[in-house]
């Protein structure tokens, strides 16, 4: 059975408040888990102390039997300093789409001729 520390939506539409649990990975989001490790609720500031509730020993004898977190639930755990997590980096998230290109090229090229034809009627009144 491949195991799994995962979040469990739960709370009223558009107020979410998630159970984070070890669940077999076959099983539904929200449906049938093996045990609660803790809570997240996103909707708290950031710095209360209420916004996460992890059971640090629990997950520590879960990580130990071979469950394994979430992107999030990871960055829970190396928050609390049970697991290290190694950020993941993509360059070409923050890159323009190809239409954004295009849009950019095309604007460059209007201000290049903009600025000959304003060189050129300038360098013609002199």
């Amino acid at each position: 059975m491949a195991l799994s520390i995962r979040l469990a939506r739960g709370g009223a539409k558009k107020r979410p408040v998630y159970r984070i649990v070890v669940a077999d990975s076959r099983s539904p989001r929200d449906g049938r888990f093996i045990e609660k490790l803790g809570t997240y609720n996103p909707l708290l500031p950031k710095e209360s102390d209420q916004r996460i509730t992890l059971d640090a020993e629990r997950a520590k004898q879960w990580l130990e039997k071979g469950a394994q977190p979430t992107d999030r639930v990871a960055r829970f755990l190396d928050a609390a300093g049970i697991r290290a997590r190694t950020p993941s980096h993509n360059p070409k998230k923050g890159e323009p789409g190809e239409k954004a290109r295009e849009r950019a090229e095309a604007r460059a090229a209007r201000a290049a001729e903009a600025a000959e034809a304003a060189a050129a009627a300038e360098g013609g009144d002199a």
